[in-house]
C-alpha cells in the first residue's frame, strides 16, 4: 500500500476542496436501491459479495480513496480495504473487522471467511487487531429496510473517506432491492462521483460470472 501525497496548488480540485474542507466543510449522503437479484438468484452470500463489490470500485477511483494521513497530508491511497462490522447477538454489540482485497471474488470470500472464523466472536470494538490506515468502514442493518440514512460525525469535516451502509433487502416487482447510504465528503466527492460509483456498482452485480467463475 502507498500514500502519494496530493500537490495541492496544481490539482484540480484546489478550490472544490479548499472550499468545503474549510470555507463550508461539507459532507453528504446519498440513500439508492440496488438490484440484487443476480445475487440472490444465483444463491450467493451477500455481505462477502458486496463488500467485494464495494472495494473493487472504492479501488477503481481515486476519489474515494483520498484521505489524510497520519501527518495531516492529504494524499491517496493505492488500494483501499473494507472494514465491516459484524454483529453479536448475545450481547447486542458489534466488533469491526477487516479483510485483505483480492481481485477474484472467490479469493475475497475466501479470506473474509477466514477472518471471519478466526475474529467473529471476539467480542471487542476492534475484533480483528492492526486495523490499517487504508480501510474505509461498512456496515449493514439487516433488520429493516430504509428510505434515507445519515450518519452525524462531529468530527467527520475531517473525514473525507466514503462510509457505506446497507440495510435488509426486500422484494418488489419480482426484483430483490437492497438499501444503500453512500457518505461521502464535498471536498474530495461531489454528486456526479457518487452517482457514477452507484451506476458502476449496479453493473458490476449484474455480472453473473464475476461471483459465479
Amino acid at each position: 500500500m502507498e500514500f502519494q501525497i496530493i500537490d495541492r496548488q496544481t490539482w484540480p480540485r484546489k478550490e472544490y476542496f479548499e472550499h468545503y474542507c474549510f470555507a463550508v466543510p461539507c459532507t453528504y449522503s446519498m440513500s439508492v436501491k440496488l438490484d440484487i437479484t443476480p445475487l440472490i438468484e444465483e444463491h450467493v452470500q451477500l455481505y462477502p459479495a458486496m463488500l467485494y463489490a464495494l472495494t473493487t470500485l472504492v479501488n477503481r477511483h481515486s476519489e474515494f480513496r483520498t484521505a489524510f494521513n497520519e501527518k495531516g497530508e492529504l494524499g491517496v491511497f493505492s488500494e483501499m480495504l473494507p472494514s465491516y462490522t459484524v454483529f453479536h447477538k448475545e450481547s447486542e454489540t458489534f466488533s469491526n473487522l477487516w479483510t485483505e482485497y483480492h481481485r477474484d471474488f472467490a479469493a475475497f470470500r475466501q479470506a473474509y471467511r477466514r477472518d471471519l472464523e478466526q475474529y467473529g466472536d471476539v467480542q471487542k470494538l476492534e475484533g480483528k487487531p492492526g486495523t490499517p490506515a487504508n480501510t474505509f468502514p461498512v456496515s449493514m442493518v439487516p433488520w429493516v429496510t430504509f428510505e434515507g440514512f445519515n450518519l452525524n460525525l462531529q468530527k467527520g469535516y475531517d473525514y473525507l473517506l466514503p462510509i457505506f451502509t446497507m440495510g435488509k433487502y426486500y422484494e418488489e416487482n419480482h426484483r430483490y432491492r437492497l438499501p444503500l447510504a453512500v457518505q461521502a465528503h464535498h471536498g474530495v466527492c461531489d454528486g456526479f462521483h457518487v452517482c457514477r460509483f452507484v451506476n458502476e456498482l449496479q453493473e458490476l452485480i449484474g455480472q453473473k460470472d464475476v461471483f459465479n467463475p
